[in-house]
């Protein structure tokens, strides 16, 4: 599995179409998909390995635990999308109450728009956990990704205390979000990549400026990779 083309199958997959005015991109739309989805390892749910023991999915194992029971970790586990070095296994947390398959069912939509400095991003999810706490990140990454991983800087949307970010979803595992923030997202670039990602929090609690412990508490369900902004005006 090489960084460089499960990148590129995780961008390809990831809709983002731009129409520009002024040189400042004016209307983006993205669609938000899971992690082996996008060719990519699953990180913050995991699947039995017998004796107390949990590991990561990959895209090449995924249909033998689709209906494996998820798990969290017993303690927090660094993301690593792209190293097969990090599958684990590790120390097995609470069960999470739902199969794999039931995870991977969750997709997304949205419409993003810099207006005269503000941002504006309107979202619908579906089948994302019923009733319960998610919060939305804006995240970068190196662009090609290290080898090793150096992981991501992950910013809550909106304000830096993390209010805007927080939403709950409805009987259904949906909801809608329409957010107005001051300062436009940074779009991705030729040396760093910008993606929004949404994480379900299964203690129910949100930890402000920060995620929270990923895997243990915090779980990334979707993700849209931002597009790069558009210079030649």
């Amino acid at each position: 599995m090489r960084k460089k083309g499960i990148l590129l199958l995780a961008l390809g997959l990831v809709i983002a179409e731009l129409s520009a005015r002024g040189g400042e991109p004016e209307n983006i739309q993205l669609t938000f998909v899971d992690h082996l989805t996008a060719g990519l390892i699953e990180q913050d749910v995991y699947v039995e390995t017998g004796s107390e023991k949990v590991m990561r999915v990959t895209p090449e194992n995924k249909d033998q635990y689709l209906e494996k029971l998820a798990y969290s970790t017993n303690y927090a586990v660094h993301h690593d999308p792209f190293g097969l070095d990090h599958l684990g296994p590790y120390e097995k947390g609470l069960p999470l109450g739902f199969t794999l398959n039931e995870w991977l069912k969750a997709s997304g939509t949205a419409t993003y728009i810099c207006e005269d400095g503000w941002g504006v991003l309107k979202a619908r999810f579906q089948n994302l956990r019923p009733n319960a706490t998610y919060t939305l990140w804006h995240f970068f990454m190196s662009a090609p990704p290290t080898t090793p991983f150096n992981g991501t800087l992950d910013v809550p949307l909106g304000d830096r205390e993390g209010t805007q970010s927080v939403f709950t979803t409805d009987n259904n595992g949906s909801a809608e979000l329409d957010i107005t923030f001051e300062q436009c997202l940074q779009l991705s670039n030729t040396q760093l990549m910008s993606g929004l990602a949404v994480a379900y929090h299964s203690d129910g609690k949100t930890y402000g400026g920060l995620p929270g412990p990923f895997g243990k508490a915090t779980h990334v369900q979707l993700f849209a990779m931002l597009p790069e902004a558009d210079d030649s005006n």
